[in-house]
């Protein structure tokens, strides 16, 4: 057999071997292009066409992928996340939709990276972009009662207020000063009359949804006896039964008689209250700060104010419901996690901020970018500076009384029973729930 010259020896081994280069520089780039991809899950239907121009923009800017996918309604996003977490299969970055103590119990199972290092950084300049009422729904505290170390776990992403709106064109026609709300609860109280005769809704809300009447109605604890004695009402120290508590279940009576609230509002889907608010039927409406988005959509022109539940007693500031609207997590056990944290670094950017802004009519988690925002939000961030959430009080009361407070006022409102009435049910299960505990 005649033997192959040298040069085509040499070219047969030439080919072969840059063969194999070009296969394993496929797979050196394959791998390199998985490293490069984020994925992040979340709920937010509303941001969808957001994250994903955000997503092309990061990749535009980094060359790394950023995966939003998307899992609705958040029912069934929350119970993904469990089965995730159980499988050990949580992508690079999601969210938590669960109280304060399901959020710490994820933590001490070792899924959410502490991300206080990250964020005290170069003289705390994460930290401090962020509104402080913010990150406190993201942070655990020194010695706190769930048993989880100290530190910030969450970025929130935007921030939400729950106040009220009122209609400025129906307040005219009720020949009041639509520049001037009422300030008072007993303002309030004094328009039903009006209101009913003018054939219109008062109030209207997604009493429907009882954690909405639970807020509305943390308001006024608040207000009438202040937050030292709400949190040791829920420690068990004061019963449901003391005159204060009798006095916040009273203004629903009080509501109630006077006709401001909405006939249908214990059997109202906050959808349905946005529909009557944003086609001009209601004066009133109490909802978060994404209801602008919503407006926005259901009537353009719609004119309306931001106002805060007017007080019904001056001993104590009113306070509000209000924090991280939304929020990531980074996952403890993701090979990614350091290139999740730079994402979300971006994401929360006076520029990304801004956008998302723009983009969602919802407020911005970095203060930074107030003065870049309508108007109308605007008048909800104001409401910060009154803001609180049961994730950051440190105590979370049970289920059950929680239950039957919430149900106990919508019997209120419908005249099946009286404040003293629900007082004394509540009380029960109270110390029902207690005596478990001894």
């Amino acid at each position: 057999m005649q033997r192959l010259p040298v040069r085509f020896k040499f070219l047969i081994w030439f080919l072969v071997f840059g063969s194999w280069l070009l296969v394993l520089s496929g797979c050196a780039n394959k791998e390199g292009a998985a490293k490069k991809t984020i994925t992040v899950w979340h709920w937010m239907t509303d941001r969808e066409p957001a994250f994903k121009e955000l997503s092309a923009r990061y990749e535009a800017e980094t060359g790394i992928k950023v995966n939003f996918e998307l899992y609705a309604p958040s029912d069934a996003y929350s119970q993904k996340v469990r089965a995730a977490a159980q499988g050990v299969n949580l992508p690079d970055i999601f969210g938590i939709l669960a109280t304060k103590k399901d959020f710490a119990s994820f933590i001490k199972a070792g899924y959410i990276l502490n991300l206080t290092p990250y964020m005290q950084a170069d003289n705390n300049i994460w930290e401090n972009a962020f509104f402080s009422k913010a990150l406190a729904v993201n942070e655990f505290g020194q010695d706190n009662s769930y048993g989880v170390p100290c530190g910030i776990y969450g970025v929130p992403i935007d921030i939400m207020t729950i106040q009220m709106v009122y209609n400025k064109n129906l307040l005219k026609k009720l020949k009041l000063n639509s520049g001037k709300p009422p300030s008072t609860f007993q303002e309030l109280i004094s328009m039903g009359k009006k209101i009913k005769d003018a054939q219109l809704e008062g109030l209207v809300s997604g009493w429907g949804e009882v954690w909405m009447i639970d807020c509305f109605a943390n308001n006024y604890a608040f207000n009438i006896m202040g937050e030292d004695k709400v949190i040791a009402t829920i420690k068990g120290e004061i019963p449901y039964t003391d005159p204060d508590w009798i006095k916040v279940l009273g203004l629903f009576k009080e509501m109630r008689d006077c006709g401001i609230l909405s006939s249908s509002i214990i059997a109202m889907v906050n959808k349905s209250a946005e529909q009557l608010f944003a086609t001009e039927k209601a004066v009133f409406a109490f909802n978060g700060s994404w209801c602008v988005n919503v407006y926005q959509d259901m009537n353009p022109e719609l004119d309306y104010g931001v106002m805060l539940p007017p007080k019904a007693s001056e001993n104590f500031a009113l306070n509000i419901w209000g924090g991280a609207g939304s929020s990531f997590m980074v996952n403890a056990e993701s090979p990614k996690k350091e290139e999740a944290v730079k994402f979300l670094k971006w994401l929360t950017s006076v520029s990304q901020q801004a956008y998302l802004s723009e983009a969602t009519n919802n407020l911005p988690a970095n203060k930074e970018c107030l003065s870049k925002i309508p108007k109308i939000l605007a008048q909800f961030a104001q409401g910060m500076e009154y803001a609180t959430h049961p994730n950051v009080w440190g105590v979370s009361e049970f289920p059950q009384v929680i239950e039957a407070w919430d149900k106990g006022i919508q019997l209120i409102i419908i005249g099946e029973k009286t404040p003293e009435q629900v007082a004394l049910e509540v009380q029960k299960i109270k110390e029902r729930e207690l005596a478990k505990k001894r």
